[in-house]
């Protein structure tokens, strides 16, 4: 549990960081840009040289700074889900040796507080199992099977968010394309004898929006696609792990059966 807090409590300043430095970057002038015709952003430099990443943001407007908020809590997601969605935090090393000694000297109890202190994945597949001992294996085994599917789910619910963002980001960014091309059109149409050099620089203007969405949408999709196949790895190690504690338990069960159904000797 502490371990966890930890986790979360270092994702929170990591993107609390990348706020201040996101805001400490913005408020530096950039030359290259300067408000005219009623506050409109333009460019002083000739589209040959390119367009810096700063320049690209304030193009994007009010849509791009969204998108750029969205890509700060996908790295703070990320960040959070790379130090929790491993293996030494589902699995603690030792926990499913703990537990077989337990298992095997018939301290139940002393098990279940081990589970409890070792707050894990495995930790609660294997106290779901330990709480029902008492009613034969077949019962551990299908605790076992609830618990790893409750947990699953928890897992899978918290590396939803990557999906989400990625599916959002590219709609706002698109959202923004077509704003900016509205009003693109409408300064285009307002004029006499429009040249299409002037309708060039408020279309891609425009087109920045969808390609920060998309700066956001790629990485979070590859990450969410990344972390849902190490869930399911995990997990279901985990689930196997601890088959294999109560493996002995199983026998040990198995053999007592045996024993009564056995004829009596004649």
């Amino acid at each position: 549990m502490e371990s966890a807090t930890k986790h979360r409590r270092l994702a929170r300043q990591t993107f609390t960081v990348l706020v201040t430095l996101l805001i400490a970057w913005q408020a530096t002038p950039v030359s290259a840009w300067q408000a005219a015709d009623g506050g409109n952003v333009i460019i002083n430099e000739p589209a040959a040289s390119g367009l810096s990443l700063q320049a690209m943001l304030k193009a994007g407007g009010a849509v791009g700074y969204l998108i750029v908020l969205m890509s700060l809590i996908m790295v703070a997601l990320i960040a959070d889900h790379v130090m929790n969605i491993r293996r030494s935090t589902l699995m603690p090393p030792g926990l499913a040796e703990e537990i077989h000694r337990c298992l095997a000297e018939r301290n139940i109890e002393d098990g279940k507080s081990k589970c409890v202190e070792h707050t894990s994945f495995l930790g609660s597949v294997l106290h779901a199992g330990l709480e029902e001992t008492g009613g034969g294996y077949q019962a551990v085994e299908k605790a076992m099977e609830d618990s790893a599917v409750e947990q699953s789910a928890r897992l899978f619910r918290r590396i939803e968010y990557l999906s989400v963002l990625g599916t959002i980001a590219p709609m706002l960014g698109l959202m923004g394309t077509v704003w900016g091309m509205i009003t693109a059109f409408m300064e285009f149409e307002q004029k006499a004898n429009p040249q299409v050099s002037e309708l060039a620089p408020g279309i891609y203007r425009a087109l920045v929006t969808t390609l920060l969405g998309l700066g956001v949408a790629v990485p979070a999709l590859a990450a969410f696609a990344i972390f849902r196949n190490r869930v399911d790895e995990l997990a279901a190690e985990s689930t196997l792990l601890a088959e294999h504690v109560f493996a002995d338990y199983r026998r040990a069960i198995q053999n007592k059966r045996r024993t009564r159904e056995r004829p009596p000797a004649e």
